[in-house]
């Protein structure tokens, strides 16, 4: 009964109280990281699937069934084109590279996002494709929260939401799995679970079948970290040191590690709560509105936003899932809801990403990384129910977008076939896609961790992609 109230001694009101589980891990076990090439990453998710043709692999000169509606469009990179609706990244292709070949052999959403999100393109024993289990590999943000050190914040988070399929169903290789669920990244939640539709709300909230919603009843809630009335810090700190005594008196029914862990999640409470300039860095609706109208005042927009707040605060890898319920698996209507629905916030709200961390110094020590579960396929079909045709799942190629932290601007690595179907030069793996951002945030290519049995592991499955940075 001591153990199970002393937490609820200190009286903390948080409105996202479950997040602290996670941001109570072990202390960071590099205790001083090699140089690295960024401070930070931000790694922007497109759930659902990106096609690779519609966007940054283009190919203007395949039959018309296989090339889709879109034209390419000139990028301030000479011989550099990419799709006519991303014209704002267009103009600042200097500060951004591409990969045209990253490839795996899945083309399923929950083996695809497991893969993309782990960096592993082997399945572990026992995988279960409609819910994450312990015996999982861990995240690639998971990996980061263990190892990296931590300050105020922790050092790795995802946001605006975990990854959740319509049916309800959380999806696999977003957490910690083998490592231990302590070891999870801090999950922020600020856009609550929409089963019905998809997008960027509020105003580019849309059905794939139906078109334009209406996304006004849908809020982004950014966190509360405050106190309740009455209670200052002062008397926070005196609570704390009531539960510590109480936790003393009962150490003999505690593990060394339990009591720990227990330490680490009120320090990191007691940190959000008591740091003005970390609770700051979760509020976006208090931005300068000028700023908040560059992102977007939408669920993408403030996304980004609040991942450039997060680095500029300290957190070393932000992962932002940009498309709630597999919002870019484009099985129908997947050229009008990419044109008004889905290119639109994207293309502005990461174009403002790259400005604003270019203004603010940080470009050069944060790297950009955008990608989604799989390509999709050359061929356009349409299912029996839709009216309007779509391109379906494709393991085999897809893009992956890169920006600061050392990048070479307008270079492209690798290339695809004449129907991008598949690798003609330079294949990549979601294995050197993780390298490159463990390598950019200072992991040595030796490090290894260990479990809690002290069974070690390795943290690179891969090479970094070269020639990216420059």
């Amino acid at each position: 009964m001591l153990q199970a109230g002393a937490l609820g001694l200190t009286g903390l009101g948080l409105n996202h109280l479950g997040m602290l589980d996670a941001a109570a891990k072990e202390p960071g076990v590099i205790a001083k990281l090699p140089k690295a090439k960024a401070k930070s990453v931000i790694y922007i998710f497109l759930s659902g699937g990106l096609a690779q043709q519609d966007s940054f692999d283009m190919k203007p000169d395949a039959p018309s069934e296989l090339r889709g509606e879109f034209k390419p469009i000139a990028t301030r990179t000479p011989g550099l084109q990419i799709c006519e609706h991303l014209p704002e990244l267009a103009k600042r292709s200097d500060k951004w590279a591409l990969c045209r070949s990253l490839t795996h052999h899945y083309n399923e959403h929950s083996q695809g996002h497991f893969v993309m999100l782990t960096g592993r393109s082997d399945l572990p024993l026992g995988f279960d494709p409609s819910k994450p289990k312990e015996t999982d590999h861990p995240s690639i943000a998971a990996i980061a929260n263990h190892i990296l050190p931590q300050n105020n914040l922790p050092p790795a988070i995802v946001l605006p939401e975990k990854l959740v399929h319509r049916t309800g169903r959380v999806i696999p290789g977003q957490f910690a799995g083998y490592m231990g669920a302590r070891r999870d990244p801090f999950f922020v939640e600020a856009s609550r679970f929409n089963a019905t539709n998809y997008g960027a709300f509020p105003e580019y909230l849309f059905h794939h079948g139906r078109g334009k919603e209406d996304g006004r009843q849908l809020v982004f809630d950014a966190p509360s970290f405050t106190l309740p009335e009455g209670l200052d810090m002062k008397r926070v700190e005196s609570r704390l040191g009531l539960t510590s005594h109480l936790d003393q008196q009962q150490a003999h029914l505690e593990t060394a590690g339990d009591a720990q862990q227990m330490d680490r999640y009120r320090s990191a409470a007691i940190s959000l709560l008591g740091d003005p300039k970390v609770k700051g860095a979760f509020e976006v609706h208090n931005a300068d509105p000028k700023l908040q109208d560059r992102y977007g005042r939408n669920s993408f927009g403030w996304s980004l936003l609040m991942a450039r707040q997060l680095v500029e605060s300290g957190v070393r890898l932000v992962q932002v899932n940009l498309g709630n319920n597999e919002a870019w698996d484009t099985h129908q209507a997947a050229f009008p809801n990419l044109k008004n629905f889905l290119f639109p916030p994207t293309d502005k709200a990461v174009s403002a990403l790259l400005d604003d961390l270019s203004e603010r110094g940080l470009l050069d020590d944060t790297l950009v990384v955008m990608t989604g579960e799989f390509g999709r396929t050359s061929r356009i079909f349409k299912i029996p129910s839709a009216t309007l045709p779509g391109r379906d799942h494709w393991g085999a190629a897809q893009s992956v977008f890169f920006a600061g932290g050392g990048v070479q601007g307008g270079h492209v690595v690798g290339s695809t076939d004449k129907i991008g179907a598949y690798p003609d030069s330079d294949p990549q793996t979601p294995e050197n896609l993780a390298a490159t951002i463990y390598d950019a945030l200072g992991i040595p290519k030796s490090f290894v961790w260990h479990d809690m049995i002290q069974r070690p592991f390795h943290v690179y499955h891969g090479e970094p992609i070269s020639g990216l940075f420059s």
